[in-house]
């Protein structure tokens, strides 16, 4: 799947925090607000690249773990960093800077869905959070192109990190159809993901 991910006009949240009251509704949701995913799946074929150039990103084996716990200074940090990168990133598909279609890598002043993501994942793998919590998420977009986002596990529940979007949100209150995403054991395998759990309270707006 060809990921086409550009950042539009969309106007700049005054606030891009989630609320505390939602906060509260995902932490009583907590064993639904995660994602079930299935069996192992097609690695995307710019993340195959990827690790062919970065092996060691794509090298880490773990038991899952606990997710992230969520507080309010981390919740403040994803929102901040989610808002930082995606004014620094100047959105340019990959055929534009690098004259071929989905080559992933970390941005420069400019970068396609997936290097916004890259680049999330790695600033909150630099801060301590564990890569099995950070997983980069292939997901259909409303008009059916594919997308790139970040997937951050926590306690409670698994939180979209998004360059479409300055606004840190749980993943089923976004409008995406989830396909699959990386596995939280193992960095260089894939997932696919079941949407067919969702919460009633994060139906789609």
């Amino acid at each position: 799947m060809i990921l086409r991910c550009l950042r539009g006009a969309i106007p700049l949240s005054a606030a891009v925090v989630l609320s505390m009251a939602s906060v509260a509704t995902h932490v009583a949701l907590a064993e639904t607000a995660a994602m079930k995913i299935g069996g192992f799946t097609s690695q995307p074929i710019g993340h195959f690249d990827f690790c062919k150039r970065y092996p060691t990103e794509c090298a880490v084996r773990s038991q899952g773990g606990q997710p992230e716990r969520m507080s309010e200074q981390f919740r403040e940090r994803l929102s901040a960093l989610t808002l930082a990168v995606n004014e620094a990133v100047k959105p340019v598909n990959d055929t534009e800077l690098f004259g071929r279609e989905e080559f992933w890598t970390y941005p420069g002043r400019a970068g396609d869905c997936e290097d916004y993501v890259l680049e999330k994942r790695r600033i909150l793998m630099q801060e301590g959070v564990s890569p099995s919590n950070l997983l980069i998420t292939v997901v259909r977009k409303p008009d059916g192109e594919g997308h790139a986002v970040l997937t951050v596990r926590t306690d409670v529940g698994d939180l979209v990190l998004d360059n479409l979007s300055d606004v840190v949100k749980p993943w089923y209150e976004t409008k995406y159809t989830y396909l699959k995403r990386q596995a939280s054991t193992d960095t260089g395998r894939w997932v696919t993901i079941r949407e067919d759990h969702a919460p009633l309270v994060g139906s789609v707006k």
